[in-house]
């Protein structure tokens, strides 16, 4: 089995448009949260999300006929994390390196807007082009084609595990020696009106923040956002004197097969334990968990109970915090905007804080690093992901001393 590193990262979020904006807000406890701009929410319950600013499509796309949005974010994390990595490319590598990109919804902004063309314009037709800027699959498919890669591309869509997903089948491929290299992460662009009224049916976004773990927490803020990770093999990455992130260590998956909303701690468990073991890293050498925590009732005191079944006693001195307090939880690409976060802290020497805390929940009795960023070095980290339908998906990231 080879070794599988991070050697390139690209981001786009509310709380950053490049990996260094990112990382700077991170180390702040920087919220991205605000008001909605995107869409009217006159008839909204809640009107607060966390969108990305600054960002212009047409600075990156001579034309944009096929691209929702959602794609055009996880294009531009792409390319930015092709040049970060600094990879010199060449037939025999394009030959073996893949895509594999996570989202939950794909192109709903292109969906919801064909459907009020179609059912309150009466507009008889839409374009050709519709069913190709709404396919999930569009960025995974845009971005081979783009840099002429043609090993194993494909999408996973599995809620708001469905980054997580991706990072862990690229690693597996890589590591098993499927492919060589590979783009891995996820793009959701959620901030549309149909969607945001399903959002507001199911009583679960806060009418103000997110506060993770917070005893006064009252629900999640959805975000938009997109993150790419570079994956190559450490021999490979060490060979051409790449810069390292971080290493994927092990991943983990598990079904809840409980309930469609309401999570297991028994499931999550499965799964952190899973990633551990595929890692081969004692429960003792982790520092760090960049938590799902989603700001909700049901899932951080869940999450909590998970956290304490597989550390037990080492769970009070892990660090837990919630980066989704800063950029919100963009569904199917929240994983890959964590699994940034997480080597980013590791490469980094510090920890992420979970912004906006307010009070401590006895149900949530974690140190879940409060409102600042520590220094600290971290030898190894879990990135959490725990989607409705009880689909759970964790990684392990560790150092590699270069």
């Amino acid at each position: 089995m080879r070794r599988v590193v991070v050697t390139g990262v690209g981001v786009l979020s509310s709380i950053g448009n490049t990996v260094e904006q990112f990382e700077e807000s991170l180390r702040a406890g920087r919220s991205g949260i605000g008001p909605i701009t995107q869409v009217d929410t006159s008839r909204l319950r809640f009107h607060n999300a966390a969108e990305i600013r600054g960002f212009q499509p047409a600075e990156h796309f001579p034309e944009l006929t096929w691209l929702d949005r959602f794609a055009q974010l996880g294009i531009v994390a792409a390319r930015d994390a092709i040049a970060d990595s600094a990879l010199t490319w060449n037939d025999a590598l394009r030959a073996r390196t893949g895509v594999i990109t996570g989202s939950c919804l794909g192109g709903i902004g292109t969906e919801d807007a064909y459907y009020f063309n179609y059912y309150h314009e009466n507009k008889p037709r839409c374009s050709p082009t519709t069913i190709p800027r709404i396919m999930s699959n569009a960025v995974a498919s845009h971005v081979a084609m783009e840099q002429k890669f043609t090993g194993a591309t494909f999408t996973t869509s599995t809620a708001c595990s469905s980054a997580n997903h991706a990072i862990g089948q690229a690693f597996w491929l890589i590591r098993q020696g499927t492919l060589d290299c590979a783009l891995a992460g996820g793009s959701e662009a959620p901030i549309v009106p149909g969607h945001l009224r399903a959002w507001e049916g199911m009583r679960v976004v806060a009418p103000d923040t997110c506060r993770p773990f917070s005893k006064n927490r009252a629900g999640l803020i959805l975000g938009e956002g997109a993150a790419v990770l570079v994956l190559e093999t450490l021999e490979h990455a060490r060979a051409r004197g790449s810069r390292i992130y971080a290493e994927v260590a092990g991943f983990g998956m598990s079904a809840d097969a409980h309930h469609l909303t309401n999570p297991l701690a028994e499931g999550a468990a499965r799964a952190m334990n899973d990633a551990l073991d595929d890692a081969k890293l004692p429960r003792e050498q982790i520092t760090y968990v960049n938590a799902h925590g989603t700001g909700t009732v049901a899932n951080d005191s869940t999450e909590t109970r998970a956290l304490r079944q597989v550390f037990g006693s080492h769970a009070n001195r892990l660090a837990v915090s919630s980066t989704k307090s800063m950029h919100g939880h963009a569904l199917g690409a929240a994983g890959a905007l964590e699994a940034a976060a997480t080597i980013l802290a590791l490469h980094g020497n510090f920890i992420p804080p979970t912004a906006n805390f307010l009070e401590l929940d006895p149900v949530c009795d974690l140190d879940v690093v409060p409102n600042e960023a520590r220094a600290a070095q971290i030898e190894a980290a879990l990135s959490n992901s725990f989607a409705f339908g009880g689909l759970n998906a964790v990684l392990a990231f560790r150092c590699v001393q270069e």
